[in-house]
């Protein structure tokens, strides 16, 4: 069509952004410079956007902050399972993953949400409490449903993102970019396990508190107006380490392994218990299972 301009991706992007700006969300420019898209860069690309990053958390925070760009290893999904039975309410889990995962303290933003059901019920969300208050846990007559990323293998967070911010890596996990993020919260609206997180305020994060080992996907410091997520601990885990929520568990509730290795425990757990995951009907193919081991 005569008359029509042409327009990069780049200036593209940037509309985008700047009409989610206006519809309520902060700053688009997230950094000192709205950064390529990271499936864009190349390797010299990446390294030099993780040292601006560590300068420019050096000098936001005054702490040496390493930023991991550990990918997938091969013949590696990552899976979860959680047994109810065992669970028993402390959230211990959720502070566990604030601290690991440089999560804002004031306001503080929590990836894990641990639903206080009635046994009676059984798994009812619409009567579920995330809010409820113990001098002592498990009260009686409840039990308890940890729900955050379920890192689904068909996940609609995913094919809703209108700039391809988030995506599914080929170890399961499912990943943003932080830096692409426009803030336009498609991917919180469909999300049906409520899992994803906007920032509105700036995150505060007391130096003290920072934990320095952090990953360009996963628990590197990020900015107001993005959204964020559980990663299964994407530094934890690409080293061979349990997620730090596996970790704290004080009655062993939580499992976490390689879904293809057939001699792990998350292998065992599927093979051998009764498994189920949450909202069956949607078929977005959650890889964290729920069970009851005993």
């Amino acid at each position: 069509m005569s008359g029509c301009m042409t327009i990069s991706r780049r200036d593209f992007m940037c509309a985008v952004a700047g009409c989610a700006a206006a519809a309520s969300c902060s700053e688009p420019t997230h950094t000192p410079f709205f950064r390529d898209h990271l499936h864009e860069l190349d390797e010299k690309q990446i390294e030099q956007l993780v040292a601006d990053l560590e300068a420019d958390y050096k000098d936001q925070y005054g702490v040496d902050i390493e930023v991991g760009t550990q990918g997938p290893r091969e013949g590696v999904q990552f899976a979860y399972a959680l047994d109810i039975s065992r669970c028993i309410g402390c959230r211990r889990c959720v502070h566990a993953c604030v601290e690991e995962n440089n999560q804002s303290r004031d306001p503080e933003v929590q990836w894990i949400r641990v639903l206080e059901m009635d046994k009676a019920r059984g798994i009812d969300f619409a009567h579920a409490n995330a809010y409820y208050e113990a001098e002592k846990v498990p009260r009686d007559g409840h039990f308890y449903l940890p729900v955050a990323c379920q890192h689904c293998a068909d996940p609609p967070c995913v094919k809703s993102c209108p700039v391809n911010a988030t995506w599914k890596e080929p170890d399961g996990i499912v990943v943003i970019d932080y830096d692409w993020c426009i803030g336009c919260r498609c991917c919180v609206s469909s999300c049906p396990y409520g899992a994803r997180h906007f920032n509105w305020a700036e995150p505060e994060i007391p130096a003290e508190d920072i934990n320095p080992k952090t990953h360009l996907l996963g628990n590197r410091p990020r900015h107001k107006g993005v959204v964020e997520k559980c990663t299964f601990c994407i530094q934890r885990t690409r080293e061979g380490l349990y997620p730090a929520c596996v970790e704290v568990c004080p009655v062993g509730a939580r499992k976490f392994g390689n879904l293809l290795d057939p001699l792990s425990e998350i292998r065992e757990v599927l093979r051998s218990k009764r498994i189920f995951v949450l909202k069956t009907e949607l078929e977005t193919h959650p890889r964290f299972f729920y069970f009851y081991g005993v």
